[in-house]
């Protein structure tokens, strides 16, 4: 996906050590995600995980989904540094881990609610759907999205600016602000987990196909707002169709944490 007439700033896929090694972090995050998931089954809201393995298995799984996207911005990164590159860089990609991780706490709560609202209610569960999708499909056209997106597309600005500064934890930091960035283009494909199930795998690959084409694609800024139309038309037929609400929505008596243990 290397785009040769793309903008100079533009954060373009290549081949680079810095690529290769981020890529096959995620690689290696990718196995351990999917073998969870297989373990778990998927359901709705938490699933009855407690916060500790609920953060642990939502950093593994953000982490495998955005580090592909994040590859070709560590790599730009790397042009900026002059010394020290091979523990700097991995301090950069450790920001964007926290900054995930983070996410992680309000992504429970968010989830623990849909446990009280609509666990063992389908009619609850198919209208919390519809509204999720609805929600993330509004989002995806506004012009906060778009901004957030034309900056994670085009990150060389910011981060030369970063890369003169000088001290410790200089790196983390320029990862956290870019990172926020990407919070700001990406939270509500996030969402989307509530109505898909926390733990679906083909979820998990989709989105994060959908995240590294927005961000790196040269339509990227049109597939973002395609997806928002699509976010409408699923929002549509989830509430004109219990057949497409059934096949989509996770069941309500998938095994838990709870009920395992």
């Amino acid at each position: 996906m290397n785009v040769s007439a793309a903008p100079a700033d533009r954060a373009t896929f290549r081949l680079t050590s810095t690529t290769v090694a981020v890529l096959s972090l995620a690689a290696l995050l990718w196995v351990g995600v999917i073998a969870w998931a297989r373990d778990l089954g998927n359901g709705r809201g938490t699933m009855g995980m407690a916060p500790t393995p609920f953060l642990a298995m939502w950093t593994l799984m953000m982490t495998a989904m955005m580090l592909p996207a994040v590859a070709p911005v560590a790599s730009l990164y790397a042009q900026t540094i002059r010394t020290r590159r091979a523990t700097r860089i991995p301090m950069f990609v450790a920001g964007y881990v926290l900054a995930w991780a983070l996410v992680g706490v309000p992504a429970f709560a968010v989830l623990r609610t849909v446990d009280h609202v609509a666990a063992d209610s389908d009619a609850a569960m198919r209208s919390v759907v519809i509204v999720v999708l609805v929600a993330a499909g509004m989002y995806q056209l506004t012009p906060l999205k778009a901004r957030c997106l034309r900056h994670c597309r085009s990150p060389l600005a910011q981060l030369l600016h970063f890369g003169n500064f000088k001290g410790r934890g200089v790196d983390p930091k320029v990862a956290l602000h870019h990172a926020g960035y990407c919070l700001g283009c990406c939270w509500a494909l996030m969402l989307l987990f509530v109505a898909f199930g926390i733990m679906s795998v083909w979820a998990m690959v989709g989105l994060a196909v959908v995240v590294f084409a927005e961000k790196l694609g040269r339509h990227g800024e049109t597939l973002a707002r395609g997806i928002g139309i699509a976010c409408f038309a699923l929002a549509a037929l989830v509430a004109l169709s219990p057949a497409i609400a059934h096949n989509l929505i996770p069941a309500s008596d998938m095994p838990t944490m709870t009920s395992r243990t």
